[in-house]
């Protein structure tokens, strides 16, 4: 496994998310994988990826609706990059965000690597992440990385990012545990729940299948169609009980227990090339409690029973 940083906030600062890869990596989360992979999974720290002032450009752009477009372009290219490297290098790529706009880059890079359009995606996050940009109350593209990812609101990208973005078989795609229907439906905009499998936090919480069953379901669904995948966890899936340091929480919501029977089914099922895990605010969490919670969830999902199978070798 390589550790990647991608210290970027679609809003266009070098604060909150950004700084998100060094608090965790400052908390001991390389150690603590490293203690819990042991020889079967070396654990190295490839850095963060280089995305230079651009990221600090927080401008709306007029024509796509999307702020810090300069910023998105450079962590989209770094990202395919580091994650096309680490999967021909033999190792698997867990990426630290940042906010959610680093995994079209991620996913373009595994497709890159393994010669692959049809890798799949299981999206864990508290939001659908699909507003058309114009629509967006903040423009950032954490708010519509997955519609992008879908084919979505592209048309207005500039060129060179959007021949970037990879486009997924909706087939292949499903999302656990968004609770931001209310506010989609309010904007009048398009739930994805009309195009993807998706499974509320509220039916995560309350249906009698357990949260093990709704994440083996999934990848039976995502398997179905392709044999690689992506896992994607942006943690504020989780109540604001459990994690309160992200920049856009909400009601509701998972705890840790329940975040961890998902990510750990998941990764129970073969074919899992590689990994983001975002949205952590630093800003948000002075005494670095939840920075130790996280790194304390890595470690325990890290054992031999939440254990990804390797990623596929090579090309096909």
């Amino acid at each position: 496994m390589r550790v990647i940083g991608a210290p970027f906030s679609s809003a266009g600062r070098l604060d909150h998310e950004a700084l998100a890869p060094k608090a965790l990596r400052d908390a001991g989360l390389v150690e603590r994988l490293r203690a819990a992979l042991g020889a079967d999974e070396p654990v190295t720290d490839g850095g963060n990826v280089a995305i230079g002032t651009s990221a600090a450009v927080a401008h709306r752009d007029e024509p796509s609706g999307v702020r810090s477009l300069p910023g998105l372009e450079a962590v989209t290219t770094a990202t395919r990059s580091a994650v096309a490297e680490t999967l021909l290098a033999g190792d698997r790529p867990l990426v630290l965000g940042g906010d959610c706009a680093i995994l079209p880059g991620c996913l373009r890079g595994a497709q890159d690597a393994l010669d692959d359009d049809r890798i799949g995606l299981l999206f864990i996050d508290g939001h659908e992440d699909a507003w058309p940009p114009h629509e967006s109350d903040t423009g950032e593209a954490a708010d519509s990385e997955l519609g992008f990812l879908l084919g979505q609101h592209r048309e207005q990208l500039p060129e060179s990012l959007e021949s970037q973005l990879p486009v997924l078989d909706e087939s292949a795609v499903v999302a656990l545990g968004p609770r931001d229907g209310a506010e989609i439906a309010a904007g009048d905009a398009p739930s994805l729940a009309e195009r993807i499998r998706l499974v509320t936090a509220q039916e995560l919480t309350l249906d009698e299948d357990s949260a093990t069953e709704h994440a083996r379901k999934a990848l039976a669904r995502i398997r179905a169609h392709t044999t690689r995948w992506w896992l994607h966890i942006d943690l504020d899936v989780l109540s604001s009980d459990a994690l309160d340091a992200v920049s856009y929480p909400q009601p509701g919501g998972l705890s840790w227990d329940q975040l961890g029977e998902l990510a750990t089914a998941a990764l129970g099922e073969p074919g899992c090339v590689g990994i983001t895990v975002c949205v952590y605010d630093p800003d948000r969490d002075p005494d670095g409690t939840g920075a130790r919670r996280i790194v304390d969830w890595f470690g325990s999902l890290a054992r031999p029973t939440g254990r990804c199978s390797k990623p596929p070798d090579g090309r096909t």
